[in-house]
């Protein structure tokens, strides 16, 4: 049997990781500024995250949510202490597209609406409901088409009271910071006036913080640097360091029934079990400092450089664009200098490294930038 091919792959396989360096199968070592999608949140094969998944997978890996499972009730109250939602519930699940499911649902549930605003070049997941709201047609196959969602544009405000004041949406669902779109983020102001209309208008804001939250951008969520609250969020990429799992933090305003929400593998004991040992690699280690630390350096070391036509982005969650004639520049420093980054596009070259990079890899890192650019 095949694959089937829907990936664009680099001929390189990583084997072995630790910290922000990757090996590959013929031996090469790369330094890896990209986390697999903003997934590896506190390294490769941190000791103490390998310990509390090894040490779990020894006692039980998975049983059900028919029974108890005392590690998701520790989690809640970890998370709950490290973004300041210690009021809110958690409901687990697998992925970040899940949780928005789970998260759109909901404020339909709550609301007794249907339709959902979002906005212009967002990526909220592949799945039914959330490629729904994703501005992007390449992915929305004719099954996805959902009339109950309209899109505006992002930080057009006026746009968004013109819908909000018809009183019929349960939700709007925003990007801390729109990741795949190319790193473009709502303004603290645009936040703030969203927040006030969706309580005139009893609508339910969702933030998607599966990209920008976890400590990237230098406060534990996105949104969180406008001074607002969200009735929804969702999490997922570096909650568990690279283990499946997902979760949507629910505002005490919305009250559970059972059935109303499920899941088979949701909030099993290994994710559980990764998911806590992220947060107390982060608190121990001071990563949320560190992401926004290490995002003043780049923005010193890269805003202006020759070869950027802007520098987007907070923290650790870094859109460096393009000027035309350095298109290509992240091939380059993949084969030539060996530093995996991402990419939105052709122009824009992503940063979304491990919370715990230093400052050292970061500079070697400019420098090579630097060296080929000249």
């Amino acid at each position: 049997m095949d694959l089937f091919e829907v990936y664009k792959r680099w001929d390189i396989e990583p084997v072995r990781g630790s910290g922000t360096t990757l090996w590959t199968a013929d031996g090469q070592q790369y330094t890896d500024l990209y986390g697999g999608h903003a997934v590896i949140s506190v390294g490769h094969c941190h000791p103490h995250y390998v310990k509390a998944l090894t040490e779990q997978a020894r006692e039980l890996g998975f049983y059900s949510n028919a029974v108890q499972n005392s590690l998701q009730n520790t989690l809640a109250a970890k998370l709950g202490k490290a973004s300041g939602y210690g009021d809110y519930s958690l409901f687990l699940c697998n992925s970040g597209a899940e949780a928005n499911e789970n998260a759109l649902k909901l404020a339909s549930f709550a609301t007794g609406r249907a339709k959902v605003l979002a906005f212009g070049k967002a990526f909220h997941g592949r799945t039914s409901g959330a490629v729904g709201v994703t501005d992007n047609p390449k992915i929305r196959a004719p099954f996805n088409a959902n009339p109950n969602v309209t899109f505006v544009p992002l930080n057009d405000l006026e746009a968004v009271e013109k819908e909000l004041t018809r009183g019929t949406y349960a939700a709007v669902i925003v990007e801390g910071i729109q990741g795949v779109a190319g790193i473009y983020e709502p303004s603290d102001d645009f936040l703030r006036g969203l927040r006030n209309l969706c309580d005139k208008t009893g609508t339910l804001l969702v933030a998607d913080e599966i990209q920008s939250g976890y400590g990237r951008t230098g406060l534990f969520y996105a949104h969180q640097h406008a001074g607002i609250r969200a009735d929804i969020i969702t999490s997922a990429k570096g909650m568990a360091n690279g283990f499946p799992i997902g979760g949507v933090l629910i505002s005490p305003a919305i009250k559970p029934a059972y059935g109303m929400l499920g899941t088979t593998f949701g909030g099993n004991h290994l994710a559980c079990a990764a998911a806590i040992a992220v947060l107390e690699i982060m608190e121990a280690e001071h990563l949320v400092e560190n992401a926004a630390r290490l995002g003043v350096f780049f923005r010193k070391a890269l805003e202006g450089n020759k070869a950027v036509a802007e520098y987007r982005g907070r923290g650790l969650m870094i859109g460096l664009e393009l000027k035309p004639e350095y298109v290509g520049l992240r091939d380059r420093l993949l084969f030539q200098k060996h530093f995996f980054t991402g990419a939105a596009g052709e122009k824009v070259i992503r940063l979304l490294p491990s919370l715990t990079l230093s400052e050292e890899t970061a500079q070697a890192f400019v420098n090579a930038w630097n060296e080929l650019t000249a």
